[in-house]
């Protein structure tokens, strides 16, 4: 198995104390979000777990193998998208993959194979002979995926890819993250500012803040801790005390009032269960005309839990 273990990971610069006992695992085949505003630590935490720094205190295993004791082993894992840049701007795109290739162990026609795999995923085909300084930031950013993926590594980590892309180059590196890690269970670190990203893409989450984590689990899980809950708008053709009362007692309502014609519900999604209202609607003879359901958004939830904004 290729799971991933941070355990008691701790990191000072000088007096700073950057990472504070760190601790997760992330089965293989998750695509776990770890986010967090500026100056959290999640930088850090990446560099040590590709064993680009040491951690003062801990311990990151990759499929097995210590990033300490068996750096070689365990790097032959990861495919890394950094935050900057990492390409060379007067090679063209082939040129970029081909040298690149080459440090896996690449070469001769497997390397071939690669480079034109990489281009096809990324998008890139038809600009293979195009110098890196003329492609845009989408298409470099798309370019430093497909430097990271030649190998087929069992863990990609993806530090803020779409900084700074186009629409399109969005597109592709979303669908080709769910791709891989469908099709060949590929294990998938996502960090991004954009809080929708990491809601549409990952199933478990890391929330890291000034070192400390703040939150770890699933989004439901992660929801579930505050105090802000999804919300439902709900009109029906008649209004009545005994309606309003009945929906307060339905699991998972947090609180519930009228607004003119509208009641709005607030629940806790985790254990509310919509089904329950509309029956309830059914028994009581209501005629719905219109209901609209808002989930909490995860960067509500991170808000309440950092008293940040994720781009603070």
């Amino acid at each position: 198995m290729n799971n991933i273990i941070v355990k008691n990971v701790t990191k000072r610069f000088d007096d700073k104390l950057v990472l504070d006992n760190i601790s997760f695992e992330i089965k293989e085949g998750d695509i776990f979000g770890l986010i967090g505003p500026n100056g959290a630590g999640k930088s850090t935490l990446i560099n040590i777990m590709t064993g680009l720094i040491k951690g003062n205190v801990g311990e990151v295993t990759l499929g097995g193998h210590a990033i300490s004791k068996e750096p070689i082993k365990a790097k032959e894992l990861i495919g890394l998208v950094p935050q900057e840049l990492a390409l060379m701007e007067t090679l063209t795109a082939y040129d970029n993959l081909e040298y690149f290739g080459a440090f896996y162990g690449l070469g001769g026609k497997l390397l071939k194979e690669r480079i034109e795999e990489a281009l096809i995923v990324t998008g890139l085909s038809e600009k293979k002979k195009v110098k890196v300084k003329k492609f845009s930031g989408g298409m470099k950013r798309r370019l430093n995926l497909a430097v990271a993926i030649m190998h087929r590594p069992k863990i990609l980590i993806l530090d803020e890819p779409t900084v700074g892309v186009d629409p399109q180059s969005r597109n592709y590196i979303f669908e080709f993250i769910k791709k891989i890690n469908k099709e060949s269970n590929t294990t998938v670190i996502y960090t991004s500012h954009y809080m929708e990203e990491v809601e549409q893409l990952c199933n478990n989450i890391f929330i890291l803040d000034e070192g400390k984590e703040i939150a770890f689990g699933s989004k439901s899980m992660i929801k579930s801790m505050t105090n802000i809950h999804g919300t439902i708008k709900l009109i029906v053709d008649k209004n009545d005390d005994e309606f309003l009362l009945n929906i307060k007692k339905l699991q998972g309502v947090k609180d519930c009032f009228i607004d003119e014609e509208e009641i709005s519900i607030y629940v806790n999604e985790v254990t509310f269960n919509l089904d329950e209202l509309l029956m309830l609607a059914v028994k009581e003879h209501k005629k719905i005309k219109k209901i609209n359901v808002k989930e909490a958004s995860l960067e509500e939830v991170f808000l309440s839990l950092t008293g940040k904004k994720l781009r603070d």
